[in-house]
């Protein structure tokens, strides 16, 4: 990566703050996952208020991941299923799990 195409971006993830040194063009998506990983880890604090924040952080992660291998098994199909619905499947499954 060029000097020129970089940048230094600090984001803070579940009350932590994290340097990176990112692609500039990267940055609108990495802010956008940054609030969707934050908002997941908020929810599972709600719901599990007795929880440490390092466990609803590691649940938001498992969730992704659950998310990110589900779709690189999946065979293409011309139109992929809602992510958002999957997403609510899997913090259902998530949820049951963790009672």
């Amino acid at each position: 990566m060029e000097e020129q195409d970089s940048k230094q971006l600090t984001v803070t993830i579940a009350g932590r703050p994290y340097p990176l040194k990112i692609k500039a063009n990267d940055e609108p998506v990495i802010r956008k996952i940054v609030k969707e990983v934050n908002e997941k880890v908020n929810r599972f604090q709600l719901t599990y208020p007795n929880r440490e924040k390092q466990d609803c952080l590691a649940m938001a992660l498992l969730a992704y991941a659950v998310d990110l291998h589900k779709a690189s098994t999946q065979p293409v199909i011309a139109s992929p299923p809602d992510l958002s619905e999957n997403l609510s499947r899997i913090q259902s499954l998530l949820d049951e799990a963790l009672i």
